[in-house]
């Protein structure tokens, strides 16, 4: 009996111990429905951004992606993305498709402009540059070597 009661209190301790560990998960990785406003933009390629990645300003994480969808009309890839209460962007905010490294995640990375008039909830970021395809500069960079070598021959 003395050690039914011994292995109830430490599976117990276990338990707490874990919902902890998962309430600490979850408080940080703001899986929490986001509060703020939702911007979107058009971009010709978003390879390697998913949906929560980060969107970020000098860096810092402001928000994040919340839905990613292909424009039928022009074929570009529509990103929302929802920005955090406080953050006033200006209307002339640009934004592009960053990397954390070669091998690291994608992120959005808006630029703030100097227009005195705001973005607003359910806006679009105009100006936008789409994700540099590291592979095909590289494929670029040796087959125009390769092909400068042969003509020299």
């Amino acid at each position: 009996m003395r050690g039914t009661v011994v292995e109830t209190l430490i599976g117990a301790v276990v338990l707490a111990v874990a919902a902890g560990f998962f309430y600490v998960g979850y408080s940080r990785t703001e899986l929490t429905p986001a509060s703020g406003y939702e911007l979107s933009a058009n971009f010709d390629r978003v390879s390697g951004l998913s949906i929560g990645s980060d969107v970020r300003v000098s860096g810092i994480k402001v928000g994040s992606v919340l839905s990613q969808d292909l424009d039928p009309d022009t074929f570009e890839a529509v990103l929302v993305m929802g920005i955090r209460p406080g953050i006033e962007l200006p209307e002339d905010t640009s934004a592009k498709i960053g990397q954390d490294g070669l091998l690291g995640g994608s992120f959005v990375d808006l630029v703030p402009g100097g227009s005195p008039d705001m973005l607003e909830d359910g806006d679009q970021v105009e100006f936008t540059q789409g994700a540099i395809d590291l592979i095909g500069l590289v494929g670029r960079l040796v087959y125009g070597s390769t092909e400068g070598s042969e003509d020299e021959q």
